[in-house]
């Protein structure tokens, strides 16, 4: 199979319709002007990485058909397999329009696991070892933090001030 190669706003747009339960790719996140997301959009349709389908909510219309009405764009599975987003489990009763149920697969070796694994440590890590150990700028740590893993990821994370250390972070998740 081809390897398929995305832009960097392709990659955004696929990823957010991924991560959205329904896999639909409306409303854009992505910040682009003028005719940029249609363009976008029909690369991703041009790889058969979207399908078309029938639009229930107005503000999210791709264009419109007289034949279908209103249409909207979702992600395919190969969209998923492309990211690197497999199927959990396929259910047979599973509706037909439903996008496919995913998990995401994490690489070795990353800052990522690498920050997961010090917050996970028994003492928990403080914002200038998560420096140390990323090379990263304390608000870049931060960020990471709240954006990254709350957010993103959905970890729970938890401070407190300890004397010795500063503040310390922890996360039980696994």
């Amino acid at each position: 199979m081809t390897q398929i190669q995305l832009t960097d706003t392709q990659s955004i747009i696929l990823s957010t319709a991924c991560g959205r339960d329904d896999g639909m790719v409306f409303p854009i996140t992505a910040k682009l002007k003028g005719g940029a997301v249609g363009n976008v959009c029909k690369s991703l349709l041009k790889h058969a990485l979207l399908e078309e389908v029938a639009a229930t909510d107005l503000n999210t219309v791709w264009r419109h058909d007289e034949e279908r009405g209103s249409i909207t764009l979702r992600a395919t599975p190969l969209a998923y397999s492309t990211l690197g987003i497999t199927e959990a489990s396929a259910t047979d009763t599973a509706p037909e329009n439903a996008a496919p149920p995913r998990t995401i697969r994490s690489r070795s070796g990353t800052k990522q696991e690498a920050v997961i694994a010090l917050l996970k440590s028994e003492g928990g890590a403080t914002i200038a070892e998560i420096m140390a150990a990323t090379n990263w700028a304390g608000h870049t740590a931060r960020g990471f933090l709240s954006g990254a893993l709350k957010k993103k990821l959905g970890l729970t994370i938890t401070s407190e001030k300890v004397d010795s250390r500063g503040r310390v972070y922890k996360t039980s998740n696994t």
